[in-house]
């Protein structure tokens, strides 16, 4: 089997990584290793390795990995990612904005300047890919990915494109109904007309903001926990008592109570235990479980 896999895999244009740690691809800086690490050149390399790939490895998908906890054991299969140019266009037109999906959300700020296009400051300040966040729904400042999308295209296990629109996604708070395997290759959003200067004041002032109340410059990914209808979840953190908590390596936030924080020498191990012991703690207190919002996954070491 393992002979098949290398002939297939030898017939792909992208680049091919085995063993690729996965601490090199997270904002934590955590992580096991991915089997198999492909980098598809363009939309024809990826389509033809959903078609013809071995159907019992399975593959994932990873984006900015800014959300992303990967446990200590790995990912087994294939890691996907989508980081070529081919998956980081823009072309705008009419008042709508067609992103690849490999695209750094805070490389939008320029050409939403340079353009004058209002309606996605939000998204500049939050870390990872264009792809992860119409996953999770993303947002912030009053605003979220649902507001704005209009379609995307998306690609099925088999390999073949299709259009999905905003309503076939079914969003909720940081959710949406998302189609067993596919994966995402651009999407389309409405924007609409501003001026350079109020959309350069409403990302600075988005921007200052986080420099303030969150650890944006530590190992973390981002709130760890959704927060429950009517509540906040860093202050049901506090209340517990959990907000100086630290197992390992691994902390929560001085900053921000519901940031976990990897203080140079954690393991994903700790950043795990530690976020389901707040989770025990909180219920212990309130009788409220808390959510988590990043996403965890791969095999523990």
């Amino acid at each position: 089997m393992r002979i098949d896999v290398e002939k297939f895999l030898a017939q792909l244009k992208g680049r091919v990584l085995y063993n690729e740690p996965l601490s090199k691809h997270t904002w934590f800086g955590t992580g096991g290793p991915a089997d198999v690490f492909f980098i598809p050149r363009d939309t024809q390399d990826l389509s033809f390795f959903l078609k013809n790939r071995p159907h019992d490895m399975p593959y994932y998908i990873l984006g900015g990995g800014s959300n992303l906890l990967v446990r200590d054991g790995g990912i087994r299969g294939f890691v996907i990612k989508l980081e070529t140019p081919s998956f980081k266009k823009l072309e705008y037109q009419d008042g709508f904005l067609k992103c690849g999906a490999g695209y750094l959300n805070v490389l939008l700020k320029k050409f939403l300047i340079e353009h004058e296009l209002g309606g996605l400051e939000f998204l500049c300040s939050i870390p990872g890919t264009i792809g992860g966040s119409i996953k999770s729904n993303a947002g912030c400042f009053s605003s979220c990915v649902s507001d704005v999308l209009i379609s995307a295209e998306l690609m099925d296990e088999h390999g073949c494109i299709k259009t999905f629109k905003n309503k076939d996604f079914e969003f909720s708070y940081r959710h949406c109904k998302w189609p067993k395997n596919h994966i995402i290759l651009s999407v389309l959003f409405q924007t609409r007309a501003s001026n350079a200067q109020t959309i350069q004041k409403l990302i600075d002032e988005q921007k200052a903001y986080r420099e303030q109340r969150q650890p944006i410059h530590e190992k973390t990914a981002g709130s760890t926990f959704k927060n429950p209808q009517g509540l906040n979840a860093w202050q049901l953190i506090k209340e517990a008592g959990c907000d100086n908590l630290q197992i390992g390596g691994a902390k929560v936030s001085e900053k921000h109570a519901n940031f976990l924080i990897n203080t140079g020498t954690a393991t994903s191990h700790d950043i795990e235990t530690l976020g389901l012991e707040i989770v025990e703690r909180v219920k212990d207190k309130t009788g409220i479980t808390l959510e988590f919002e990043i996403q965890i996954v791969g095999q523990k070491a």
